[in-house]
């Protein structure tokens, strides 16, 4: 007996439920970050690849959501949104949970420690990118309510505001990275140089998930704006 796709099932109940299924597994993926970081606070070493084996498992479950919304998304879709806008959406999408796995990847093959003077601020700026990803997870939600509306009136209003509200914290995200990176500077006799190239690197990393979550933000604001 022929099987139906998890994905072709989705797209029964509606064109954007495909695409809000993948911002969530995008959003957990992002959100083991969290959790990994603060393994390496803690110098818990399993914990630490527990978590990155987490990331990757959501981040092949991720890759599996977009493969199947591809293959399955009509090439023409009655209704105001083009083909184009939706895969260039999912693609940044999905740019989040590639950079948070980039992340994993980094910290366990490097076997990164972390210096003392990036301690306290370490983990408040890894919670702020996650905070982006939320935000934007929360603006991917309202898509059914944006198509019942037209992509007009309070609910076009609503997106928008959760949007600006994305763009705010990812500017934060900005902050707090270069801080963190000044830091690093201003310690850098205290590591080796190869130490600071790695975790210059990694902070500019967790930074990109922000600042990816933002770009799917834009790309939905372009969206509406059609």
């Amino acid at each position: 007996m022929r099987t139906t796709s998890p994905i072709a099932a989705l797209f029964g109940k509606s064109p954007f439920k495909p695409m809000q299924e993948h911002m969530r597994v995008v959003d957990e993926c992002a959100e083991s970050l969290i959790t990994l970081f603060e393994a390496l606070l803690a110098g818990d070493r399993d914990a630490v690849l527990a978590q990155k084996e987490r990331i990757f498992a959501l981040e092949n479950q991720a890759d599996e959501i977009k493969q199947e919304l591809r293959s399955h998304l009509p090439r023409s879709l009655f209704m105001p949104v083009d083909r184009r806008d939706l895969l260039e959406l999912l693609h940044r999408q999905d740019s989040i949970a590639d950079t948070a796995q980039d992340v994993a990847a980094l910290v366990v093959l490097r076997g990164m420690q972390v210096p003392e003077f990036l301690r306290d601020p370490l983990l408040p700026f890894v919670r702020r990118v996650i905070d982006a990803v939320h935000k934007c997870r929360e603006v991917i939600a309202e898509l059914d309510e944006l198509l019942e509306t037209g992509f007009r009136g309070a609910e076009t209003r609503r997106c928008e505001e959760i949007i600006r509200e994305l763009s705010v914290i990812e500017t934060e995200t900005d902050d707090q990275g270069l801080k963190l990176v000044g830091l690093l500077f201003a310690h850098e006799d205290e590591l080796s140089p190869l130490r600071v190239v790695y975790w210059q690197r990694l902070i500019e990393m967790v930074g990109h998930v922000a600042d990816h979550a933002e770009n799917a933000g834009d790309r939905l604001r372009l969206l509406i704006a059609r």
